[in-house]
This record gives C-alpha cells, sequence and structure tokens, in this order.
C-alpha cells in the first residue's frame, strides 16, 4: 500500500478509547470466569457419574472404534510397518511394495491409522471406567478367519478384508439420466 504521508482523518478521542477497551477487557473477563469451571459435554449425576444415555453414547463409540482398529490392524499385519506399537502381524514384502507404488509413506499412514484407532477405543473405554461404566470389549464376536497371506496373524476377526462387499449402485444410480432410484428403479453393481 503507497504511502501518501497524510494522516487518516478519523482521529478517536481519548474517552472514546478508554470506554471501548474498558468493554472489551470486562467482557474477556467474564468470558474467562465463564469458561475457567469448564462446561461439562456429558450430564453429570450427582455422585459425579455419567447419565445413562450418554453411557450409551460412548460406548456405542467405543465399538465403533474397536471396529474400525480391527480394519486397520489388518491393514498393517500385510503393509503397515512392523513395530512394537501396533500389535501383530510381521508384515508382507510384496503387499508393502506394491502400495509403495501408489505413495511411498503408505505403510507410514497404515500404520499411523491403526495405532490412531486403537488409541481412540482404549480412551473411550478408559473414560468409561474412570466414570464406573463397563468399558467395551467385543471379543467374544472374534469368530471370523483371518486373510491366508504372509504377513497375517491367524486370529479371530470381527471383520474380514476378504469377504467386504461394496455397494456400487448408488454411484450410477444418481448419473442415469433416464432412470430415477426414487421411482423404483434398479441398477447393476
Amino acid at each position: 500500500m503507497k504511502d501518501n504521508g497524510q494522516s487518516p482523518q478519523t482521529s478517536v478521542s481519548r474517552r472514546s478509547f478508554l470506554r471501548t477497551g474498558v468493554a472489551a477487557a470486562g467482557a474477556g473477563a467474564i468470558g474467562a470466569a465463564l469458561l475457567a469451571n469448564g462446561l461439562p459435554a456429558f450430564a453429570e449425576g450427582e455422585s459425579g457419574s455419567l447419565k445413562r444415555g450418554d453411557i450409551d453414547i460412548l460406548r456405542f463409540l467405543a465399538a465403533a472404534e474397536i471396529l474400525e482398529s480391527d480394519l486397520w490392524q489388518q491393514y498393517n499385519e500385510l503393509g503397515g510397518i512392523q513395530d512394537s506399537e501396533v500389535p501383530g502381524g510381521s508384515g508382507n514384502p510384496a503387499y508393502t511394495e506394491a502400495l509403495a507404488t501408489l505413495d511411498e509413506d503408505m505403510d507410514q499412514y497404515i500404520h499411523d491409522n491403526t495405532e490412531d484407532e486403537i488409541s481412540h477405543f482404549s480412551f473411550i473405554n478408559a473414560y468409561l471406567v474412570s466414570k464406573g461404566a463397563a468399558p467395551v470389549n467385543l471379543d467374544q464376536f472374534r469368530t471370523l478367519p483371518s486373510s491366508q497371506a504372509t504377513g497375517a496373524q491367524q486370529i479371530g476377526r470381527l471383520t474380514n478384508l476378504m469377504q467386504l462387499t461394496v455397494d456400487t449402485s448408488w454411484w450410477t444410480s444418481y448419473r442415469s439420466r433416464t432412470k430415477n432410484p426414487d421411482f423404483g428403479d434398479m441398477f447393476p453393481q
């Protein structure tokens, strides 16, 4: 911006400046005081325990995170970085090399996502326990077989990456010029 050497034409009186400053500082102090005690994200009962509905929501979230971690752990066993941070598997060099042609950092990405999902359900379960609620454990449902690929841990699974089916009709159904799924038209997978 070019400086033309002239001072701005508008001026603020000292009184107006102080009044505005005091009002802003007061609003900031009130806001800080309100937030200092914190507003609870979940409704607590009289004893500090969570209400039943909040426990149910957290248990649902923990279950979803456990399912996600089961999927990511299978990916990590084959194509992720093999270390003590994420349990299981011994890696599959051919699979990892094929993934690297897509993205050289794919093994790190898989590893980090796996670790994140494990930490998510662990954190939610620890929070539930800290509030006197039972943690989520889906081990009794680990009945699906593991991949037989080199590197896969041979344990019961909650999910099975070998038999996933994905409904692709949603993609084609709304791209058709002549058919409409809202009027009962069906689309191939």
